[in-house]
């Protein structure tokens, strides 16, 4: 099996380095080069990896077309690449719905979207997929934890949640920054916060099938410092705040 990557971004260098680094059965991996740093590095660091200077050239030879572009670029490219039926079509592309998609490719391929998102380079992190496709479903749980969605309408939700990626690390900046200015060293802080959020999100998994409320209580003592944590926040509209931005960017996602 060939697999190639058209884009060769974060999120296309993180999935070449899961399937690398796992038990996935490929004959060779061809990305384009548009990002020359990313692709001359992923060529460098493994050995399966070559570089092509032409997205057609990728789909001519390729088994597993996987689009990872700007959904500006592509708007202008995918519409003037031949594709063949016999392919599997992975798109990383946000906001270029399936239907937009079959009418760009034109053929009757089989045609999936994924949510990858950068812990997927440590094999790690859920992959929303739709529709259902048992290859890319067993594919995807090679290099992390695959969700199948029958309805692309939901699938957008979880578009809409990978927007709080960012956010969240930002969320550590603060805080990591918080500990340096009262005189911890970055090292220290930085290293102090990323572990406890690690250990805090691995209970949370433990306990996935619980309410999330369960957490949010257990965590609390009566005028203890998490639940003046959570009355402050909650006061200040930080958790309206979160909600307010999930639909905005679910708006936008839906446009």
């Amino acid at each position: 099996m060939k697999l190639g990557f058209i884009g060769t971004g974060k999120i296309t260098s993180a999935v070449i380095t899961g399937i690398c680094t796992s038990n996935i059965s490929y004959k060779n991996i061809i990305i384009s080069h548009r990002n020359k740093s990313i692709s001359s590095s992923l060529k460098k660091k493994f050995k399966k990896v070559t570089i092509c200077k032409d997205n057609q050239e990728i789909v001519n030879t390729c088994d597993w077309i996987f689009l990872s572009v700007t959904p500006s670029v592509g708007e202008k490219i995918i519409k003037n690449i031949k594709f063949k039926s016999n392919q599997i079509i992975i798109s990383f592309i946000s906001t270029i719905t399936l239907a937009q998609l079959k009418k760009a490719i034109k053929v009757k391929a089989k045609i999936v979207r994924a949510i990858p998102l950068p812990p997927i380079s440590l094999k790690k992190g859920p992959v929303p997929i739709c529709p259902p496709n048992k290859k890319v479903k067993d594919f995807f749980n090679k290099i992390g934890t695959t969700v199948e969605i029958k309805n692309e309408k939901s699938s957008i939700n979880f578009w809409a949640t990978s927007g709080m990626m960012a956010p969240f690390y930002e969320l550590l900046r603060v805080m990591t920054e918080w500990l340096v200015k009262r005189g911890v060293k970055r090292n220290n802080a930085q290293k102090y916060i990323t572990s406890l959020f690690l250990a805090l999100s691995e209970d949370a998994v433990v306990n996935s099938k619980k309410d999330l409320k369960y957490l949010v209580k257990e965590s609390q003592t009566p005028k203890g410092l998490n639940e003046q944590g959570v009355k402050e926040l909650t006061k200040a509209g930080f958790y309206k705040s979160l909600e307010k931005t999930l639909n905005s960017i679910h708006k936008r996602l839906n446009k």
